[in-house]
């Protein structure tokens, strides 16, 4: 097994280990994430009692084929746990870029609803500052008129591409909408972008997460994953 995927299996599998009899677990997505549900899925083949409440629709397809029953937010007001994956983690405040995998809207749903949120990367995905990262900030946008959204999005200053599938064709999230993939020449403040964000009509949702999660179990190449809580 490649040291990446050793760091990622250790961190999933420490993450799963806080799972508790009676629980309502978020069942987050991408690849560290999908690792941990399937070590839920082995606990709840031993006899552990869970409900789970996907974060995307491959998740709920892997949860499922694991035995894990799978409840939705119409059925509960709040989730005990989520376990969910994250492409830059900033040192310190634990702020987080999602959302290349594609499911930032359902991940951000269940976050909001979260009594503790465990993110779960490999220590390549510590950053000292939002942004500074190789990867983009995606931007989930409805797919009516999403060329003039793209235009806001360029008065803030990204630098815009719109995402495609393996086959080609323009990606599709599960809620039915199209993502851009952003990049900023300056991100002083992701406080500030994400009010911009947030108040830019035609944007769903954006992979800035602040202030949301509780703690990050962070696999390292070498000795047992390393655990960051929120300063």
């Amino acid at each position: 097994m490649a040291i990446v995927d050793t760091r990622k299996l250790a961190a999933a599998e420490a993450a799963a280990a806080l799972v508790e009899d009676g629980m309502i677990v978020g069942l987050g997505s991408g690849s560290t994430a999908s690792l941990a549900v399937a070590a839920i899925g082995r606990r709840t083949a031993q006899g552990l009692r869970i409900v789970g409440i996907p974060t995307s629709e491959k998740t709920a397809g892997q949860a499922r084929g694991l035995g894990i029953p799978l409840v939705t937010l119409e059925e509960r007001d709040h989730i005990d746990l989520t376990i969910d994956g994250a492409d830059e983690i900033e040192r310190g405040s634990l702020n987080l870029v999602k959302g290349l995998g594609g499911s930032l809207l359902r991940e951000k749903i269940v976050a909001s609803v979260t009594r503790r949120l465990v993110i779960v990367a490999g220590e390549d995905k510590l950053v000292d500052r939002l942004g500074a990262g190789a990867g983009p900030i995606p931007v989930e946008v409805a797919p009516f008129g999403w060329q003039t959204t793209a235009r806001r999005l360029s008065a803030l200053g990204a630098e815009w591409t719109r995402r495609l599938a393996p086959d080609g064709q323009p990606f599709i999230t599960d809620g039915g909408h199209i993502i851009l993939d952003c990049r900023f020449q300056s991100l002083d403040s992701a406080r500030l972008l994400q009010q911009r964000l947030d108040s830019t009509v035609g944007v769903m949702e954006h992979g800035l997460f602040l202030d949301m999660i509780s703690e990050a179990i962070v696999g390292r190449s070498a000795g047992e994953p390393l655990i960051l809580r929120r300063s």
